[in-house]
């Protein structure tokens, strides 16, 4: 059951947001969206691809793996994981070098051993558009030899200024079924607010 003030606060944001045009899961994840940053300027660059939400719920109802970027991520979704449908989650870290390599980023170096280990994860970016970039190089048959099965659904919100939204305009070109934050804002408590609403939801509609 959802705590009192959490009920409040989502009644209060539909309120303000008004009529959105979105379907009731679309509409869940963005009032979560809101609701974590406080901020009801995101609603109009949340972007939902054609059965994104659908494949995640069936995904995690599924038990499929959560795959996130930061430490900070997995430890935000870890919880809802656990009191839902057991899904493991991981960070990309765990299989990342100790060192960048040179022009890289450790979480990039990381994203082909952790998708080969996950197939059919549920794949969170929240900081590192390195990641996403490589994630995208991957599963869209730019690596031959990477034989990566693509993720359930892809949560794109890398934050900042630099290669941002171009790994955002990446990801919207590829086809993947996507959840995405348009322009620089984003971060780990965002991608997790998006895969706990995911969560809750699949969860309450179990029976």
């Amino acid at each position: 059951m959802d705590h009192p003030i959490f009920t409040e606060s989502v009644r209060r944001i539909r309120g303000w947001l008004g009529p959105t045009g979105l379907d009731p899961v679309q509409q869940e994840v963005l009032e979560r969206l809101v609701h974590s940053s406080g901020d009801l300027s995101i609603a109009p660059q949340l972007y939902f691809s054609p059965g994104a939400c659908a494949a995640g719920l069936a995904a995690l109802a599924a038990g499929a793996p959560i795959l996130t970027d930061t430490a900070m991520a997995a430890a935000a979704v870890t919880p809802m994981a656990r009191r839902s449908f057991g899904n493991p989650v991981h960070s990309v870290l765990a299989w990342a070098p100790a060192l960048a390599p040179e022009g890289s980023t450790r979480t990039a170096a990381g994203m082909a051993p952790a998708l080969a280990a996950l197939p059919g994860a549920v794949v969170l970016i929240g900081s590192a558009p390195t990641a996403l970039e490589r994630l995208l190089e991957l599963v869209g048959g730019n690596d031959p030899a990477a034989g990566v099965v693509p993720p359930a659904l892809v949560i794109g919100m890398p934050v900042g200024f630099v290669g941002v939204a171009e790994s955002k305009r990446h990801l919207a070109a590829s086809g993947l079924p996507q959840i995405r934050l348009e322009g620089s804002k984003g971060g780990a408590g965002l991608v997790a607010a998006t895969v706990n609403a995911l969560l809750r939801r699949a969860w309450l509609d179990r029976a």
